[in-house]
């Protein structure tokens, strides 16, 4: 395999496993160095990486992105994307409160769940398929829960709940807005 080789079944691996993109391109960063030192050096790619790339991209995926980060992480953008929908759906009723009834629970409920399970398994979001996999699973919940539970009231949500939960993804939404704006401005200087 070519350094070029490595480096994009790397990359296609780390983002797989959800490494986050900064720390992804620094990873590419010094794995590029040592393929190019090693290649100085007479050695080849496979002396840097072994026999088997996947292997080594996720052994150090697993030592740079460990599951108690990466479940964090993806905590809280489920809390950022759960508190988005409210906080719109203030603004479009103008109202500082919502009734929150059990349909709407079960069915938001239901989307986080596989929005959190589709980003701990596949590492990134790839908005269309997870989006339509939510609403194949959490339409039928909501269906299924109204019928039960009918339109009874369960409670009253505040305002300031949904500002509340789009803290927590914040510093992540930043981190990767940075690194895409790092990687596409050293993408136009390369050309």
């Amino acid at each position: 395999m070519t350094n070029e080789q490595i480096l994009a079944a790397c990359r296609s691996n780390w983002g797989y496993r959800g490494v986050a993109e900064a720390d992804m391109r620094e990873m590419l960063d010094e794995l590029s160095a040592h393929l190019e030192d090693a290649e100085a050096a007479g050695r080849t790619a496979q002396d840097v990486v072994g026999p088997d790339v996947r292997a080594f991209a996720a052994a150090w995926a697993r030592e740079r992105a460990p599951f108690t980060h990466r479940a964090l992480r993806t905590t809280a953008m489920a809390c950022f994307i759960l508190g988005m929908l409210p906080l719109l759906t203030f603004l479009i009723r103008r109202t500082t409160v919502l009734d929150v009834r059990a349909d709407q629970l079960a069915f938001w409920t239901a989307v986080g769940a596989v929005t959190v399970a589709w980003e701990l398994r596949r590492g990134t979001m790839r908005m269309r398929h997870q989006w339509l996999l939510s609403l194949v699973v959490g339409l039928p919940v909501l269906i299924l829960v109204k019928w039960l539970a009918g339109e009874k009231v369960l409670f009253t949500l505040p305002l300031w709940v949904a500002p509340l939960l789009l803290l927590p993804g914040l510093p992540y939404i930043y981190v990767d807005m940075r690194a895409r704006r790092h990687a596409k401005n050293g993408s136009a200087e390369a050309c």
